[in-house]
């Protein structure tokens, strides 16, 4: 189920009539980079947030079968919704990446990891613990909406969303 990492440049390069219907989107570059997989790709799984990080861990402790897990957490600068512990399962459950938009914190520990890491900033505030939020609905993050079981390409370059799995 994981998707071959590509080259973000390439992909556009080679499906610009992708680009020109809205079935390829990027993110605007708001992102850092964390974790050492630079590189990753992968079907999308949703889930929004806000300053709450009960579901996403939740989440991470399934199998992530190389999946993505997008995270609106309403671009919130307050707290971090994601820490260390959470990121090393989500990398021990074979998760791809991680795209949350809101902060994390533990960057040393995440930067240990092998998986893909991307957020807004770092923040040393916990989240609160009140298991508020939704899952698997479409969220509007860096300027583009994402659905679940599209298709995230992340790389040094940026993040690309597609409708369906790309090859170059």
């Amino acid at each position: 189920m994981a998707a071959l990492p590509l080259a973000t440049a390439e992909v556009c390069d080679a499906n610009s009539h992708l680009i020109t219907n809205g079935e390829l989107r990027a993110l605007q570059p708001i992102f850092q980079v964390y974790g050492r997989r630079q590189v990753f790709a992968g079907p999308i799984v949703t889930l929004k947030v806000f300053e709450d990080n009960v579901l996403v861990r939740e989440f991470l402790e399934e199998k992530g079968q190389g999946r993505v897990l997008v995270v609106d957490g309403g671009g919130s600068l307050r707290c971090a919704i994601l820490g260390g512990n959470p990121v090393q399962q989500a990398q021990n459950n074979g998760w791809a990446g991680i795209v949350v938009n809101g902060c994390i914190r533990d960057v040393d520990e995440i930067n240990g990891c092998d998986i893909g890491v991307r957020a807004l900033n770092s923040h040393p505030m916990k989240a609160n613990k009140k298991g508020m939020g939704e899952k698997h609905v479409p969220v509007t993050i860096a300027g583009t909406r994402i659905c679940d079981g599209e298709w995230l390409y992340a790389d040094t370059d940026g993040i690309l969303v597609s409708r369906t799995e790309l090859i170059v």
